[in-house]
């Protein structure tokens, strides 16, 4: 099945700007999900980062709903008394109703104010809610589904909620209420059944059923159309959490999903086409001076080297100045995620690495929580040893500079065989003797739970890569997040992406993909897939993605041992790279962050509001959308340049000099500044207060 454009906007280009005001001062936003104040998965990102544009755009009259978890609340909201009379009344009311709902401010960018309700402590009402939804819906829910019990009490306090809000203001309100997937969606099919003064919105982020489906090795992008929904679901015991996500997508003013990929698998699945697609931003910042995030980029390389000097003490017999740092990193989906055709290509580059003579070396992270005991005791001993090495360097180091300094200050030149005396040479014998291993380094950095059932440790063991001398490509499996306390390896999420070169994202099931888009924002290529919503938005949007760091793995049209073969042929040619050459592609992949800052993509959540206004309070908003144009205004042309990698380079041979590197044309700034001019300056929403209005367009 084609990928046939949405009727909704899917390219920058599709959206016009809005120029005409009304009055807002009777509109509120309500955006609900699960993951606000509650860091659970991708959609936390997107709530999080989103929040600064939409506060600009609503001020006062912007309102985040999520549940009650102390221990998040702890640390990230500010309660406070709500200063809307009107939320005040709400809230009271529903407090001595026999609720508990909170009010603050979010401790983030835009410090948006929140709502949080505690499933808890209305669990009494459980059964009765649940009947309810039985009776008006023909929904039931397992009791043993604890997932789906929060779902029910979560829905039924938003509708309570948006439904005490509107019967305590004084005039007619206009209320927009964004839900996002399935965990707050019954609170909008409520809201319609309820029949309250509501304009809807419902994002699916990913569906249900799609993910279960891609889990269980099903040819899912070419057979969506045959699927039986309902048996697919049942066959699953997800029933019940279909029916919601459903529900939710159907009653819905307006529906939208956040790629294109997801919105064809949502018109099939939830059998509703959607609206707008609305693509995942990020918060740009941008460097005054472009050499600062590569400044950043070697910073955080020279600390994984310590790390990789650690891990293989004993064994560190390949030169760190040639070793290239890939990483994948995610939830621990196996198939989904593209962990298994990342290893597959991984044994097949370390073939093509070691018949070529290649002096280059590579060291893949796998970057998945799993269930662990706890730090593996080499992978500990390592670090120990590496530091017991430098702090001997260090001592030998102060007493030879004490020796010179004392031998300068006579007059003499240092009679350099005197300098290291037998104490020194014992200390470090004693040092190298230490280093000794008589196992090869560790492929996992814990003590894995499962070991023998872990997916991707039996793949290693069967595509033999166990970091022996002969390999080329060394694995490193760390089955934890990362932290900046960890005793292991003590670095950021953001910090180790910065310093790795290459961010590997082979995903078969990927609705929109943060990781790549991070590491885009950061400068470090990356590889993605045409079944990822980045990988599609990417393909629209730039002339040839290669250029610019962004390789496109074909999922959708080639099967696993043709993707598997393009994977080895993306990652070979990115090691045949000389330094010079990667700093170039770093630059102009950091220039592709402009595409993924809110600034932009936040105009598709602007019509997305605007769109369900007009919806629901047709005598009071208009809206009529435009056909979607040519992305050509925003597509980035192809660098005229220097070749960012081998594949396109006149040079036959991967050994050629840097000599060689530097009679190629490259300039940055002409060519930053030609890209400059293929995209639009920034959406700026207007900052506002009470007094403040924003334009909602109205065609004639």
């Amino acid at each position: 099945m084609p990928l046939a454009r949405s009727l909704s906007f899917t390219s920058l280009s599709g959206l016009e700007e809005w120029d005409e005001e009304f009055d807002r001062e009777d509109a509120v936003l309500f955006e609900i999900a699960w993951e606000v104040a509650n860091k659970v998965g991708g959609i936390y990102t997107v709530i999080q980062t989103k929040a600064r544009l939409t506060c600009e755009e609503w001020g006062e009259n912007y309102f985040l709903v999520g549940p009650y978890m102390e221990s998040s609340v702890r640390t990230q909201v500010e309660l406070i008394e709500p200063c809307n009379a009107t939320l005040r009344r709400t809230i009271d009311k529903m407090n001595s109703s026999g609720c508990k709902v909170y009010f603050g401010r979010w401790l983030i960018e835009g410090s948006p104010y929140v709502i949080l309700l505690d499933v808890g402590f209305t669990a009494w009402s459980l059964d009765r809610w649940k009947s309810e939804l039985w009776e008006n819906c023909g929904i039931g829910v397992p009791w043993f589904d604890r997932e789906a019990n929060d779902a029910v009490l979560f829905g039924f306090l938003t509708a309570w909620l948006l439904g005490e809000f509107a019967a305590q203001c004084d005039e007619p309100p206009h209320i927009v209420a964004h839900f996002h997937e399935w965990l707050a969606g019954l609170g909008l099919v409520l809201c319609r059944q309820r029949q309250l003064p509501v304009a809807t919105i419902f994002t699916t982020h990913a569906t249900l059923l799609g993910r279960y489906l891609c889990a269980g090795n099903v040819d899912f992008y070419n057979n969506l159309a045959e699927f039986n929904v309902d048996k697919e679901a049942g066959d699953r015991q997800i029933y019940h959490r279909y029916c919601l996500e459903r529900a939710a997508a159907r009653c819905a003013h307006v529906f939208t999903t956040v790629s294109q990929i997801t919105a064809i698998e949502a018109e099939h699945l939830l059998k509703r086409k959607p609206d707008i697609v609305t693509p995942n931003g990020l918060n740009v910042k941008k460097f005054s001076a472009m050499h600062e995030f590569q400044n950043l980029h070697a910073q955080s390389k020279a600390r994984i080297q310590e790390f990789v000097r650690g891990h293989f003490y004993g064994h560190l017999d390949f030169n760190l100045d040639k070793t290239v740092f890939l990483f994948i990193a995610g939830r621990y989906e196996f198939s989904n995620k593209g962990a298994d055709i990342f290893l597959e290509a991984l044994a097949r580059l370390n073939y093509l690495l070691r018949v070529n003579h290649s002096d280059v070396t590579v060291i893949a992270f796998f970057i998945m929580p799993a269930r662990t005991n706890n730090f593996n005791v080499e992978t500990l001993k390592g670090q120990a040893v590496r530091k017991q090495l430098w702090d001997t360097a260090q001592t030998v180091k102060e007493r030879f500079g004490k020796k010179l300094y004392e031998s300068l200050l006579v007059g003499q030149l240092p009679d350099v065989s005197k300098m290291l005396d037998k104490e020194d040479f014992t200390m470090m014998k004693r040092a190298i003797f230490a280093t000794q291993r008589q196992c090869l380094p560790p492929v996992c950095s814990h003590n894995m739970l499962e070991d023998s059932s872990d997916p991707i440790l039996n793949c290693i063991r069967r595509i033999g890569l166990f970091n022996t001398a002969q390999d080329r490509v060394k694995v490193i499996f760390h089955p934890e997040f990362l932290s900046s306390t960890s005793p292991l390896l003590p670095m950021d999420y953001e910090e180790f992406v910065r310093g790795c070169h290459l961010g590997v994202f082979p995903s078969y099931y990927e609705p929109w993909g943060y990781t790549p888009a991070e590491c885009t924002v950061m400068g470090i290529p990356s590889v993605s897939t045409n079944l990822s919503g980045f990988g599609c938005f990417m393909e629209e949007h730039i002339a040839d993605p290669s250029a610019y760091g962004i390789y496109i793995l074909d999922r959708r049209f080639r099967g696993v041992d043709e993707s598997c073969n393009q994977l080895t042929s993306f990652l070979f040619q990115f090691c045949q790279q000389s330094r010079r050459q990667r700093i170039i592609q770093r630059n102009r992949t950091e220039r592709l962050s402009d595409l993924l800052d809110w600034r932009y993509l936040g105009r598709y959540y602007v019509s997305a509001r605007h769109m369900a206004l007009a919806k629901a309070f047709p005598d009071k908003f208009i809206y009529e959308p435009q056909e979607p144009t040519s992305a050509t205004g925003f597509r980035y042309p192809r660098p005229a340049s220097v070749p960012p990698s081998p594949a396109h380079s006149l040079h036959s041979s991967p050994h050629h000099s840097e000599a060689e590197d530097e009679e190629e044309p490259y300039d940055e700034d002409l060519e930053a500044e030609k890209d400059r001019v293929n995209i639009r300056q920034p959406f700026n929403m207007p900052n506002r207060n009470k007094n403040q209005t924003v334009g909602l367009p109205e065609k004639n």
